[in-house]
């Protein structure tokens, strides 16, 4: 039964004895409780645990205290995609709750009234605590998920090299990784902490972190196997739907892929309440390995006559000036060379001195 309260509606909450009144929706000024024979507004926090325990924990599906909502930019992602996005599909789509025609909280994150924010800062350290620039993003997280889109290619740098007469161009990050990662922390976090997702940038990585942990029963390695278990499964299926992703679970595999000839991989780490995606930087991990490589020793280089004298120690051990210079036909000068350019490479042991030196082959 429907009670009228100066022309307003007052429709009875799901499982509650709180009604609110429709013309004010769920908000303080429109939502009373019984105090003894009295009714009162209710507080913010009381609406919350009202809708939590009407509506359950899953957040997406909760009525949102903000019913004022416009989608400006959520209709304009949808016609890019040719998708239909009438008001008679909000409800298929989740985003009024099927009872009282209330908007949901996936609506809130749709809507240009979202609250959340995607905060990303580029550091000049490899702490990541000297700013060289810092944006934040608001609104729908279709516009939050194209700016930062947009900016994070600012980031994105083209190194160049020649060789010969072929010039070859290679992003600092694959644009497809960055993409991935920062879909994951839009579709995948937790939305009801209020924290920004955060995403820091230096010369070496890219890291993006999101709240909320994995689901329960879920490890990292479960999830770089491509196992799935969306925690926004309507956010999900309506990215889906958009084809900005392809199908659950495959995104952190595709990572992987696009590093797969990168000599420093990416990593994913989980605590109780939050995610983060590391992206290596490839041209500055390259370039690291190239280094490394650049300052190891060469390998000595073996001529016919050390092979000789290699093949001899492991037969028999040990020789003599003598046996070594008899073993090649070369006199006294040259065997000295020879043996002392096999001890600086590390391919002999010289032991003792004068008539008793005698070479060994070194372990």
């Amino acid at each position: 039964m429907y009670i009228v309260i100066h022309n307003l509606e007052m429709l009875p909450y799901k499982h509650m004895s709180m009604p609110y009144l429709k013309g004010k929706g769920l908000k303080p000024a429109g939502v009373y409780v019984r105090q003894g024979a009295t009714s009162v507004q209710a507080s913010p926090e009381q609406i919350r645990q009202m809708i939590k325990d009407s509506d359950g924990d899953v957040f997406e599906e909760m009525r949102t205290v903000q019913q004022d909502l416009t989608f400006d930019e959520a209709t304009v992602a949808f016609k890019r995609y040719k998708v239909d996005f009438s008001e008679d599909k909000y409800i298929a789509l989740g985003l009024r709750n099927i009872h009282d025609d209330q908007y949901t909280n996936l609506a809130l994150l749709l809507s240009d009234q979202c609250q959340h924010t995607t905060k990303i800062a580029v550091f000049n350290d490899e702490s990541c605590t000297e700013f060289r620039d810092s944006k934040e993003f608001g609104g729908s997280i279709f516009k939050q998920f194209e700016n930062s889109i947009n900016y994070l290619a600012l980031c994105n740098r083209t190194v160049s090299t020649i060789k010969g007469i072929i010039r070859t161009d290679k992003q600092d990050y694959p644009e497809e990784a960055i993409r991935e990662a920062l879909l994951n922390a839009l579709v995948h976090r937790d939305y009801s902490f209020s924290g920004s997702i955060i995403i820091n940038v230096n010369d070496s990585k890219m890291e993006f972190i999101s709240l909320g942990g994995l689901l329960p029963g879920l490890s990292t390695e479960d999830i770089r196997l491509g196992v799935s278990q969306p925690r926004n499964q309507k956010l999900a299926e309506i990215f889906h739907r958009l084809r900005l992703i392809e199908s659950y679970g495959t995104g952190i595999r595709r990572i992987f892929k696009l590093y797969a000839s990168c000599p420093v991989q990416p990593s994913i780490e989980a605590t109780t309440n939050a995610f983060r995606i590391v992206l290596p930087n490839m041209n500055a991990a390259s370039a690291g390995a190239e280094n490394a490589a650049e300052a190891k020793p060469a390998a000595p280089i073996i001529t016919p006559q050390m092979k000789i004298v290699l093949d001899y120690l492991k037969e028999y051990g040990e020789m003599h000036d003598e046996d070594l210079q008899e073993l090649l036909h070369i006199k006294k000068t040259r065997a000295y060379l020879l043996t002392r350019q096999m001890s600086e490479e590390g391919l002999i042991e010289v032991v003792g001195r004068g008539t008793e030196k005698k070479y060994k082959f070194k372990q």
